[in-house]
């Protein structure tokens, strides 16, 4: 099917829901065909984007952030009256690649409100948990008119550190009942997180979230002793009776104040731009490296010969870098056909 870039871009920015759920299709396609085509619309879409609040959430399998995120996209809609777009990214199997997509189910109530669009998408492999396509559908969901565009990771580890580096705040949800409440906290993903939560505080595990809660703030303070950098705050909620959910807002709101009062926001947008930059000019030579013919024959070759005399990993890599320079000159995009989506 042909695609009519200028109808689909004025069709998204009227926030028509077909054409946002082709747009999101087209950004997350590999075929060559369309990430021109996804180049392309993305810069038409980029002058009417920057305004929404970006939030990313992440936390160990279990902390509920399925259903924080249903529970408090509702209450955005109903008392904030805020839009929300929710970029759910889900595990795939590094066997067959494939991915459940099941959070348009965890997200139920959300999912059918009309104020609301949850895209479930596989992680496709990639480092992190963080789809390949995210920072471009944030674009699309932005220029939409989307208010508050929410990225949940699939909380794998590296996901923290994925997804901290595209949004303005990141929400680190924690669970009691995992034995030690730090154990699996490493100081790196304390740095990253700008507010914590601790989840499922109701009902009788309302105390143990009030010690857990105790337990990471101090931990927090450990991991910054400078006494004018900002407090991270650490809170308790439930996703269950939705208690707490408000707060959690309010530091939310009060973190982007405080990086728009400093000037933190502008440059943690610059910084983010430039690591966006980076990752498509990487992931574009690895797409030259794995989709171009010469080369891919030269490294069945090369494997073929591994665990052989014939040569090893180092000699492989070596031929294969080699060809791969003299192979630049004919690849499109060193002639400036650059492609999106990568």
């Amino acid at each position: 099917m042909k695609i009519d870039v200028p109808e689909l871009v004025k069709q998204v920015l009227a926030g028509d829901r077909m054409h946002i759920a082709r747009a999101l299709t087209l950004v997350e396609s590999s075929r060559p065909d369309h990430r021109e085509k996804a180049h392309e619309m993305l810069r038409l879409l980029a002058p009417h984007t920057g305004n929404a609040i970006r939030v990313g959430i992440s936390g160990v399998p279990g902390a509920g952030k399925s259903t924080f995120i249903n529970k408090m996209g509702c209450k955005l809609i109903d008392e904030y009256h805020h839009k929300i777009a929710v970029l759910a990214v889900d595990p795939s199997s590094s066997r067959t690649g494939g991915s459940i997509l099941g959070d348009r189910t965890r997200m139920g109530d959300l999912a059918n409100r009309d104020e609301a669009f949850v895209r479930p998408s596989p992680s496709g492999g990639h480092l992190g948990g963080v789809a390949r396509a995210t920072r471009e559908a944030m674009i699309v969901m932005e220029a939409a008119g989307y208010g508050v565009v929410i990225i949940e990771t699939v909380g794998v580890g590296q996901s923290e550190v994925a997804v901290a580096g595209m949004v303005d705040t990141f929400l680190m949800l924690a669970v009691t009942g995992t034995g030690d409440q730090l154990q699996g906290i490493k100081k790196g993903i304390l740095e990253l997180a700008d507010v914590v939560a601790v989840n499922k505080a109701d009902g009788d595990n309302a105390g143990n979230a009030r010690v857990s809660a105790r337990d990471l703030s101090i931990a927090m303070k450990l991991v910054s002793s400078d006494a004018d950098k900002r407090r991270v705050p650490v809170l308790t909620c439930s996703a269950y009776t939705g208690s707490g959910l408000d707060d959690v807002w309010q530091a939310v709101l009060d973190h982007r104040a405080y990086l728009e009062k400093d000037g933190s926001l502008t440059r943690r947008r610059i910084s983010q731009q430039r690591e966006w930059l980076w990752n498509m000019v990487e992931n574009e030579v690895l797409e030259s490296l794995r989709t171009d013919r010469t080369i891919q024959a030269a490294a069945e070759s090369i494997e073929a010969g591994l665990g052989t005399e014939a040569t090893n990993a180092l000699d492989g890599a070596s031929q294969i870098l080699q060809l791969f320079a003299k192979r630049v000159p004919d690849m499109s995009w060193a002639h400036g056909e650059m492609h999106a989506g990568s």
